[in-house]
């Protein structure tokens, strides 16, 4: 019998650009997972809407998807890589796309200019995207950990942030509040065991420095993952903590849902590099 965490191995990666020059830094990191996965990369493009007809549109969308595939396979000449543009609205396109994807990936986009904030597209699809969803925010820092926020359940958080961690050949930070102590000490016993090359630290914090913290494994730290919850909270935990500021980026983001089939098994180790 085929398991489910099977079925989404094979699932291929999805990008979503939406015209901007920087959206090709985006597709460089999708390629990157696809590649990594050994699976197919889909680009989405979604019109907008304005401030032309779709007719007039059609052109450069096609081009902008042209450009991607070429920049995809230039770095990755075996990759596979389909597009699709389409005449709709990109949160809810990239959402029923997350429905049969691996993994979906999004750029910040900063739409006020203060720094704070993914943009409206990234925070609907934080919130309701079916498969893990990786938000670009600018070059992950090359040194530092892998930091995730856990309680201790059995989720596919945890794997998720040990797997990242084997892969960039650096340690995770298990950040956590007094309560799922017990809980996580079992379930970092367990991932410590199939990942024992992964050193493991842990962080306990109190329920008033979630914030803080977060802000601070944002600036610090290659990659920040965390369970998306069934309430949300850890999205507009994330979502709301300080942007770029002082020229420091911040790192990306790993937004697990909740019910992502848990691995049972330590991916085998494939090293992925590019043309």
């Amino acid at each position: 019998m085929t398991s489910d965490v099977s079925v989404v191995e094979r699932l291929p990666v999805v990008v979503g650009v939406d015209g901007a020059p920087a959206d090709l830094q985006v597709v460089d990191v999708a390629a990157g997972e696809a590649a990594f996965r050994g699976v197919p990369l889909h680009v989405v493009h979604a019109w907008p809407g304005r401030p032309v007809s779709w007719s007039r549109h059609q052109p450069d969308g096609r081009l902008l998807l042209d450009l991607a595939i070429r920049r995809a396979q230039l770095a990755y000449p075996s990759l596979i890589v389909g597009t699709q543009l389409v005449d709709e609205g990109a949160a809810e396109t990239l959402v029923r796309w997350s429905a049969r994807a691996g993994l979906l990936v999004v750029r910040h986009r900063d739409e006020g200019g203060s720094g704070h904030g993914w943009g409206s597209t990234a925070a609907y699809v934080a919130h309701h995207s079916v498969c893990p969803l990786l938000v670009h925010r600018g070059a992950a820092p090359p040194r530092g950990p892998v930091a995730v926020a856990v309680s201790g359940r059995h989720t596919a958080t945890l794997p998720s942030a040990f797997e990242a961690a084997a892969r960039a050949g650096c340690g995770v930070t298990a950040v956590h509040v007094r309560e799922a102590g017990d809980r996580l000490g079992t379930a970092l016993t367990e991932w410590s065991a199939r990942w024992p090359d992964v050193p493991v630290d842990r962080l306990v914090i109190g329920d008033d420095d979630v914030a803080y913290t977060i802000d601070r494994a944002s600036r610090r730290c290659r990659l920040l993952v965390a369970g998306r919850g069934r309430k949300g909270w850890s999205v507009e935990a994330v979502y709301n903590s300080g942007g770029v500021t002082g020229g420091r980026q911040m790192c990306p983001v790993l937004l697990v849902p909740p019910g992502w089939p848990v691995p049972d098994r330590v991916p085998a180790a494939t090293a992925v590099v590019p043309a």
